[in-house]
C-alpha cells in the first residue's frame, strides 16, 4: 500500500516533477501511518500460529463503530496454557469462547488480549477461540478504519499496513505468520455493496440488512486483510493469463464507474505483463479486483487492490504487489523495498518501458534525481521505529526500485528475470515471508555470480559515485580510457564496483563500450574504429551516480600485467598463469559480449608465476567471452572461447 503515496506523484498528474511530488506523497504515507505506529511491534505471543480466521464484521458506514466477531483457528508451537492477540485496548471484547465454554481473559493497554486456556496445550494440538467484541477503532483520518463520504454518501474502509489490524480486529499482527485461508462475513444496512478479499460467495438479504460472504483460500498476512462499504457500482472484466481467464472485479463510487471503465485496460495491460516476466499471477483460482476508496493513493489488499482512481501508474504499483509484498511479504520493516522497491520499479520501469517509452525515460531521470539530491541514505531500513524511515519515498520506492534497475544491467535481462522468477517460485518463500539475503540467494543460484559486492554496495551501503573519464586515441582511433570514481559517503562505500557504459561519439558515429570498473584509476582500452569529440558516461542512466566528468587529453599509459591463459577453446575451466606482487588480492571476472557479468573469482597473489584455476558452470552456454584481471591498479583482458 505504501505505493499509495508514492504513486499519487503520478496520480495528481505532473504539477511537480516526481522527485518534487514524491516528497509530498511519501509525507502523506508516513503521516498516514504514523497514528497506527505509535506501538510499532506486534505484542502476540510466539506460542501458536493461526492457519485460519472466520470473521464476522457487522457495521455501518455511518457509524465509526465495529462488532465483531473473529474465530481463530491455531496450532500451538510451544506448551502453554494461554495466548497473546494483538488487538486495542479500545474495543471491548465481551466474550471469549472454546467449544461454546466461556474463557477467561484480559485486556491491556499494550493493544493485546491474553486468553487463558482450559487446559495446558502441547506442541502440535490444534484448536480455535472465537472473540466476540465491539467498539470504535482508533483509527480515524488516513488511519485503520475510516468512515468518510463520496458525493455526500457514507463510505467505510479498512487499511491496516503496518500494524494497524489490531486497531480493529484481534490477529497475530506481525511479519511472522500468515493464516492459509479466511472467510468473511461483513452484514451491512442492504442499501451498500461490500468489498473483501477472495471471491464473493453469497449476499444473504434480509429486510435491512445484507450479509455478504467472501471466501480466500491463499496464505494472508493480517495487514492485508480489508472490506470496504458503500454504494458501489460493482463491474466485471477478464483477462486471459497463461491460458487461464481470470475474472477482473471493480468496485466504484458511482460517480466515477466510467472512468474506472475507460481505464481498467491499463491495469489489465500490467498484469498480462507481470504473468510473462515473473509468474502466473499468484491468485489465479481466485480473481483480482480493484476497489475505490478515499485515501490518498492505494493499497495492495490481498486478491482486491483498494485505490482512490484509476490513475495508470498507480493501477501498475498495486498490482504488482500482489507478486511482491503479497504472495511473498517483506519479513521485516527493515526489508520493506522488497515490497515497494520491486512495485516502484514494476510500476516506472518496467510497465512504462513496454507501454509508454517517454514516460519511463522520465521516471529514470526523475527518479535518479530524487535519489542524489541528497549524499547518503541506504535501502536497507536502519530504524523501524521510525515511520519517516521505513516509508522514505526517496531510499525505500526510488532507490529500492534503481537497485533493481542496476541488478537486472549487472545481470542482463535472461539471468535477472529468471533469477527474480526463482525467488518468487522459492518453496521457501513463496506465500510466505522473505528477507533481502532470499532475494540475493536465488539471483547467485540461478547467475552463479556472487554478489556479496552488489547487496553490500547499494542495499547496506549509503551514497553514490562520482565516475571522471579521462580519455585519447592513437592515430588508429584506439582509446585509452581512465576511469576514476569519487564516492558520497566514503565512509560508508569508497569505491563502487560496476558495469559502466561510455559511449564515445563525432557529429555521425556514434559506438557504446561497457567497462567494468573495478578498481580506482582502471585504464582500458578500445578501438572506437572513428576519431571521437566525445564521450558520454552512464548515457541510458543504469547507475545510480551524479556529477559524472568526461575530459579528453592525451593517451594514458596503461600499467598492464603479463597473463597467459589455456585452454582455447575451453569447456569448463580455464588455467591463468600471472605473476603479481605476494599479498596482493587478485581478481579475475568473465563477461560476456554484451557486457554482463558471467562469473568472479578471487585469489591471493604468492609473487610466483602461480596458476590458478577457474571452473566455469556448465549452465555457462558456448560462445566468446571477455577475461578480465585486475590487481591493485594492473589490468589485463583476455578474449575466450567456450566450446
Amino acid at each position: 500500500m505504501k505505493a499509495i503515496y508514492f504513486f499519487v506523484s503520478f496520480f495528481l498528474i505532473t504539477l511537480n516533477t516526481i522527485a518534487q511530488n514524491e516528497n509530498n506523497i511519501s509525507t502523506r504515507e508516513r503521516n498516514a501511518h504514523a497514528k497506527k505506529f505509535l506501538a510499532a511491534l506486534t505484542l502476540a505471543s510466539n506460542n501458536f500460529t493461526v492457519h485460519y480466521y472466520k470473521c464476522e464484521w457487522n457495521v455501518d458506514p455511518a457509524k465509526n463503530y465495529i462488532n465483531g466477531k473473529v474465530t481463530a483457528h491455531f496450532i500451538i508451537t510451544a506448551e502453554t496454557n494461554s495466548l497473546v492477540f494483538d488487538l486495542s485496548h479500545l474495543l471491548t471484547v465481551d466474550a471469549v469462547q472454546m467449544h461454546n465454554a466461556n474463557l477467561n481473559f484480559t485486556q491491556s493497554t499494550n493493544e493485546t488480549l491474553t486468553i487463558q486456556l482450559p487446559t495446558n496445550f502441547s506442541v502440535g494440538d490444534k484448536d480455535s477461540v472465537t472473540i466476540i467484541y465491539e467498539g470504535v477503532p482508533p483509527g480515524g483520518g488516513f488511519g485503520s478504519f475510516v468512515i468518510s463520504t463520496h458525493d455526500g454518501t457514507p463510505v467505510m474502509w479498512t487499511l491496516s499496513e503496518p500494524y494497524g489490524a489490531r486497531d480493529w480486529w484481534p490477529c497475530r499482527n506481525g511479519l511472522d505468520d500468515k493464516a492459509d485461508s479466511i472467510d468473511i462475513f461483513i452484514t451491512h444496512p442492504s442499501k451498500y455493496n461490500a468489498s473483501s478479499n477472495g471471491v464473493l460467495q453469497s449476499i444473504v438479504h434480509n429486510e435491512k440488512n445484507s450479509t455478504t460472504f467472501y471466501k480466500h483460500r491463499y496464505p494472508i498476512a493480517s495487514y492485508l486483510v480489508a472490506f470496504a462499504v458503500t454504494d458501489y457500482s460493482v463491474f466485471t472484466d477478464s483477462v486471459q493469463l497463461s491460458g487461464s481467464s481470470l475474472p477482473v472485479i471493480s468496485y466504484v463510487y458511482p460517480e466515477d464507474s466510467a472512468t474506472f471503465h475507460d481505464n481498467t485496460f491499463r491495469m489489465i495491460n500490467a498484469m498480462q505483463l507481470y504473468d510473462v516476466r515473473f509468474t502466473k499471477y499468484p491468485f489465479i483460482n481466485e480473481r483480482y479486483g480493484q476497489t475505490q476508496f478515499g485515501f490518498g493513493g492505494g493499497m495492495e489488499h490481498q486478491t482486491n487492490s483498494f485505490i482512490i482512481a484509476s490513475d495508470e501508474n498507480l493501477m501498475a504499483h498495486e498490482l504488482a504487489h500482489q507478486w511482491f509484498g503479497d504472495k511473498v511479504t517483506c519479513g521485516s520493516w527493515v526489508d520493506v523495498w522488497l515490497n515497494e522497491g520491486f512495485a516502484t520499479y514494476c510500476a516506472d520501469f518496467l510497465y512504462t518501458e513496454k507501454f509508454n517509452r517517454s514516460q519511463y525515460k522520465l521516471n529514470v531521470s526523475n527518479e535518479l534525481a530524487s535519489i542524489v539530491s541528497q549524499p547518503g541514505g541506504s535501502v536497507k531500513v536502519d530504524d523501524t521505529t521510525s515511520i519517516n524511515r521505513i516509508f522514505d519515498g526517496r531510499l525505500s520506492y526510488n532507490k529500492g526500485a534503481f537497485l533493481l534497475r542496476m541488478l537486472r544491467w549487472t545481470l542482463g535481462d535472461d539471468i535477472f528475470f529468471k533469477g527474480v522468477r526463482s525467488y518468487l517460485s522459492d518453496p521457501l518463500l513463496r506465500y510466505g515471508f522473505a528477507r533481502t539475503a532470499d532475494l540475493q540467494r536465488n539471483l547467485e543460484t540461478v547467475s552463479s555470480v556472487a554478489l556479496d559486492y552488489f547487496f553490500k554496495q547499494w542495499y547496506e551501503g549509503q551514497g553514490y559515485p562520482s565516475f571522471t573519464a579521462t580519455w585519447g586515441q592513437d592515430a588508429n582511433n584506439v582509446a585509452t580510457i581512465k576511469i576514476s570514481q569519487t564516492t558520497s559517503v566514503p565512509s560508508s562505500v569508497s569505491f563502487f564496483r560496476v558495469p559502466l557504459e561510455l559511449t564515445f561519439k563525432n557529429g555521425s558515429q556514434q559506438k557504446t563500450i561497457v567497462v567494468q570498473d573495478t578498481v580506482n584509476n582502471q585504464i582500458v582500452m578500445a578501438d572506437i574504429g572513428f576519431k571521437a569529440k566525445k564521450v558520454l558516461i552512464d548515457p541510458q542512466k543504469f547507475l545510480i551516480s551524479k556529477n559524472n566528468r568526461s575530459i579528453h587529453t592525451t593517451i594514458v599509459q596503461i600499467q598492464s600485467m603479463p597473463v597467459s591463459v589455456s585452454p582455447s577453446p575451453f569447456t569448463d575451466y580455464i588455467n591463468i598463469t600471472l605473476q603479481q606482487t605476494k599479498g596482493k588480492e587478485i581478481l579475475f571476472m568473465m563477461f560476456d559480449n554484451s557486457g554482463h557479468l558471467i562469473l568472479t573469482q578471487n585469489a591471493i597473489a604468492n609473487g610466483s608465476n602461480q596458476t590458478y584455476l577457474m571452473y566455469v558452470p556448465s549452465n555457462v552456454a558456448p560462445g566468446n567471452y571477455n577475461l578480465i584481471i585486475t590487481s591493485g591498479e594492473k589490468f589485463a583482458s583476455r578474449y575466450l572461447v567456450k566450446q
